[in-house]
């Protein structure tokens, strides 16, 4: 990929393309900031099921436990927890660099735009590195590495304590 040529994002002068090039040239802006923005909510809606899957875990595990259960279920459920948060932070990580790859063609797009509306939003929230603004998919990635310490802490648990009711 290192040798590949970088293709060109624009690949028509505005003379020889005609004249809606303008107009063409901003209808596949809109859309292409639509697909960002869809992007977006994908990524949350993902977030939203794997909070719930990852709530759910830790309910059976407390319902399997509260049933006095000491069977695998006590390890499975952990398990699975750890897994599906593993699974959950490389979501997060790929939808961050999908919409970082969105935004930086829509910040070239916006050098043959009037305004740069979103690269100046951009440059006024400090590139992501203010006190005052923090991405979310940054923040958002957080989440499931708490899900998988829990989890994991559960998870332990639960064997330290079986293994301590076999040496009774």
């Amino acid at each position: 990929m290192a040798d590949e040529p970088v293709p060109a994002l624009i690949h028509q002068s505005e003379e020889s393309y005609g004249v809606s090039f303008k107009r063409d040239l901003f209808e596949q802006y809109k859309l292409y900031v639509s697909s960002a923005e869809r992007t977006s909510d994908r990524r949350a809606a993902a977030n939203n099921y794997l909070l719930t899957v990852n709530a759910s875990l830790v309910t059976l595990y407390g319902l399997v436990a509260a049933d006095r259960g000491n069977g695998y279920w006590m390890i499975l459920v952990p398990a699975a927890g750890i897994i599906v948060s593993v699974a959950w932070f490389f979501i997060v990580a790929s939808y961050r660099n999908l919409n970082s790859v969105k935004f930086a063609v829509i910040h070239e797009l916006e050098k043959h735009m009037p305004a740069a509306i979103y690269q100046y939003e951009w440059y006024k929230a400090g590139n992501g590195r203010m006190k005052t603004y923090r991405p979310l998919s940054h923040i958002e990635g957080w989440i499931p590495i708490v899900f998988a310490a829990l989890h994991a802490a559960i998870g332990i648990t639960s064997l330290v304590s079986r293994c301590h009711g076999c040496t009774r």
